[in-house]
């Protein structure tokens, strides 16, 4: 037995009635995890969707927002992360017809699970990292960890150029 898709929305009162509008607040578990890399929503998080549904000639246009906690691991450290993550989304669930849209109708069925899905993987982070940051971070004897606002070490092999800059005045012409 297969089981039952939570992103599946009955709208049969909206087909073909242009004009008509219906909000639905939705809280359902995850049913496979979100996202790849290092932070993800995982299966079985709760997720909150506030959606609204319009009736339009074209189809129904489901818009809306999806909130849930990202959790995974620091890209810096390795540490636990947990990322609030709340996005928009809006799409046009065509009617079956000539033209193609990206998403259509499944008869009376209206299945938000891509469009979520696009939503929140795109918002997640791609190097995720602490809160309070990992600065002071041990990463052995004499292994120190630069952060973007130090000045890097300068390396030996370049010190000779160390005083050259670029169209200096003190050339002289041929």
């Amino acid at each position: 037995m297969t089981p039952k898709n939570p992103y599946l929305l009955n709208v049969r009162d909206l087909v073909r009635h242009p004009g008509e509008l219906r909000e639905r607040d939705l809280d359902l578990a995850v049913p496979e995890r979100l996202g790849e890399g290092l932070v993800a929503v995982q299966e079985g998080t709760a997720l909150h969707l506030d959606v609204r549904l319009e009736s339009l000639h074209e189809g129904v246009l489901a818009s809306g927002t999806a909130s849930a906690t990202a959790t995974g691991e620091c890209a810096r450290c390795l540490a636990p992360v947990s990322l609030p993550v709340e996005v928009e989304f809006a799409e046009l669930f065509g009617y079956p017809a000539e033209e193609p849209f990206d998403h259509v109708l499944q008869g009376d069925m209206l299945d938000l699970e891509p469009v979520v899905r696009d939503a929140v993987v795109l918002a997640l982070p791609f190097q995720p990292e602490c809160v309070d940051g990992c600065e002071d971070l041990d990463l052995g004897p004499d292994i120190r960890l630069i952060t973007a606002d130090e000045e890097k070490p300068l390396d030996a092999r370049w010190a000779a150029l160390s005083g050259f800059t670029a169209g200096s005045p003190d050339r002289e012409e041929d």
